[in-house]
């Protein structure tokens, strides 16, 4: 008999994290690990946000706040929203949550019953399914590959629609892939699901600001579906806060309501002084932020310009965020000493062993041909780990 619930037995560990635990055991036993394996800016959170923090604490910040956050916050996503998206909202139509990942959740549980479907582009964030899975639907993967530039195209979406489909869940720009929607695609899937008035989208805008294109757009500003858009975004991207856990929704007052009430009886509102900061990193100087994304698109030309020494990977530039998606097929079927490659897994697991580098294996992001590669580390960290990596492939024949 067991005693945990289906539930948990089948949920699969993120492998990020796992990725993550693997190289925190190596360096505890004195290897030498270089870390491309997680999604979080190498940069220390900006000063004046900390001050901000350091402030609200001292002046005994420190009680519960409303389960959507602070009507102060709330205010200030909103004034985000018009000032950088155009975009109309009031606070009541803001939740404030312990990171964009439980926006997600809170949407996906409001949204999905049982045996719903929930279409996912692939590649995808590995939460996406466990997320949608934990909300008891049925997880559609709609598969665009490296020749696509990994975005699948409204027609394509379209195909998997059935009358049972309820949500359509994705990231611009993506994570693992970095590529962006451009305009005229969200367009066409705008207009696209105006012939199934049943469907919402939940776009995860999280790294909107680590955007290499210029202007963002969401799939929001299309008038013709704002209503069945739920946006999600937070601070853990652009402002360096991984650590803070704060993320936000904005949605119609049903929906926002709706995902009140289930944070209220899991985790109640955000960390009190946490969200007094955070207005400041909306509403107080943008330098560091502006800063950070020239480092990034700086490294993603360094990463790209390495990634053309290693024979067979394939990999389109990504517009946005910061990481690499690279084909590796390649090398599947090499071997070296008692390694084998059978998929991208058994790649990231040799890099890790053998070069010391931890990267992801793209299977639990949908692409078992891909490895996740970030380039959120210092130009020198991304060089000598592509030293290692390049010299570890050179091994498997």
């Amino acid at each position: 008999m067991n005693v945990l619930s289906n539930r948990v037995l089948e949920m699969k560990e993120s492998a990020t994290l796992a990725m993550a635990r693997k190289s925190r055991e190596l360096k505890e036993n004195g290897v030498d690990i270089i870390n491309l394996s997680l999604g979080e800016p190498d940069f220390d959170t900006p000063d004046n946000i900390k001050n901000a923090d350091k402030k609200a604490l001292d002046a005994g910040d420190t009680k519960y706040t409303p389960v959507a956050g602070t009507k102060a916050l709330r205010e200030a996503i909103c004034r985000k929203f018009k000032r950088e998206n155009n975009l109309d909202y009031t606070p009541e139509q803001i939740v404030v949550s312990n990171g964009a990942k439980q926006s997600i959740a809170n949407a996906c549980l409001a949204l999905l019953n049982p045996g719903d479907e929930m279409i996912v582009p692939s590649p995808y964030w590995i939460s996406y399914a466990a997320i949608g899975e934990l909300a008891q639907a049925k997880v559609i993967e709609v598969y665009a590959g490296v020749e696509e530039n990994f975005k699948p195209t409204a027609e394509k979406i379209e195909k998997f629609i059935t009358d049972k489909t309820k949500v359509i869940l994705y990231s611009s720009p993506c994570n693992p892939t970095g590529a962006v929607f451009h305009p005229h695609e969200l367009k066409a899937i705008a207009q696209m699901l105006l012939k199934y008035p049943n469907i919402h989208v939940i776009s995860d805008e999280i790294y909107e600001h680590i955007n290499y294109m210029g202007d963002y757009c969401s799939i929001a500003q299309y008038p013709e579906i704002r209503d069945r858009v739920v946006v999600v975004n937070g601070f853990s991207k652009a402002y360096a806060m991984t650590g803070w856990r704060l993320g936000y929704l904005a949605a119609t007052k049903e929906i926002a309501s709706a995902c009140d009430k289930i944070q209220g009886q899991i985790t109640s509102g955000a960390c009190s002084f946490n969200q007094t900061a955070a207005i400041e990193a909306l509403d107080g100087s943008q330098d560091m932020v502006h800063t950070m994304i020239d480092a990034f698109k700086s490294r993603r030309e360094l990463v790209l310009r390495r990634l053309t020494e290693i024979k067979g990977a394939k990999c389109p530039q990504p517009d946005g965020a910061f990481y690499v998606f690279p084909d590796i097929r390649y090398y599947f079927g090499k071997s070296y000493l008692h390694y084998t490659i059978g998929d991208s897994e058994d790649l990231a697991l040799y890099l890790l062993e053998e070069a010391h580098v931890a990267t992801v294996g793209g299977k639990s992001f949908g692409d078992a041909n891909c490895i996740r590669i970030s380039f959120a580390a210092s130009e020198e960290m991304i060089n000598k780990a592509f030293d290692r990596i390049k010299e570890a492939l050179e091994k498997l024949k």
